[in-house]
């Protein structure tokens, strides 16, 4: 059976009265409670006077650029003069590089600066290092260095330099006026060794090795260390 309803005999006090010293009817006099001041006049006007002064400072910036003379000569590349020359390569450009893949940056610097120079279709010389070890006695003969870095550029006989120059050269519009002047590259591969700037030895076929009955094998003269020589068509005159 359900008990009979009656009147509470709790009594509530009432909160809000004037005369108690705390009175929260409800949660929104916590939250006022917590909410932050109001900023200070003072705090405001020191925020928008540093605003005004990033302004001017904005707008004395812009009339300085505005008023600067706009027929200023732009700043040159100069290749300083170099008493290192390539004795027949005057009428080519002559580059010393490497196809291995062995360091990454030097592979890298020696794609992009054949790419720079074969843009410009004219006779253009590659020498690979990797391909005749008497390239890379040849090109310490003319630096005057055992420790040689790679690519290096000659360009109608004269030194220009490694990467960091030809690259500095052609962005800044220099590099065009060495080239000038230089015969124009037929199109096409080379007919004798189809480009690849070397042909297999005659005498060897090949191998780098000769047979006699006397003195049984001995090394090839004829060729490199790799049975092949020179292409007369694409490649300048051993030094």
């Amino acid at each position: 059976m359900w008990r009979p309803w009656s009147k509470s005999t709790v009594q509530i006090h009432d909160t809000s009265s004037p005369t108690s010293p705390f009175s929260f009817s409800s949660f929104k006099d916590i939250q006022n409670l917590c909410a932050e001041e109001p900023p200070q006049p003072a705090a405001t006007a020191k925020k928008a006077s540093a605003i005004f002064h990033r302004v001017r400072v904005a707008n004395s910036l812009l009339r300085a650029w505005s008023t600067r003379p706009k027929d200023e000569p732009a700043p040159t590349t100069q290749l300083e003069p170099s008493s290192i020359s390539l004795p027949g390569g005057e009428k080519r450009i002559v580059v010393y590089f490497t196809s291995l893949r062995v360091v990454r940056r030097t592979f890298e610097d020696c794609k992009a600066v054949r790419s720079i120079l074969r843009g410009f279709r004219v006779t253009l010389d590659e020498r690979d290092l990797a391909m005749d070890h008497a390239f890379i006695t040849e090109l310490q003969q003319i630096l005057g260095q055992r420790k040689l870095t790679l690519p290096r550029v000659f360009i109608g006989g004269r030194y220009i330099g490694g990467a960091e120059e030809v690259k500095q050269l052609h962005e800044a519009g220099e590099l065009k006026k060495f080239v000038e002047g230089l015969p124009v590259q037929e199109p096409g591969a080379c007919d004798a060794c189809g480009g690849y700037r070397f042909l297999l030895c005659d005498v060897c076929n090949g191998s780098h090795k000769l047979y006699s009955e006397k003195g049984g094998f001995k090394s090839c003269t004829s060729c490199n260390e790799n049975g092949l020589i020179r292409c007369s068509s694409c490649s300048c005159a051993p030094i």
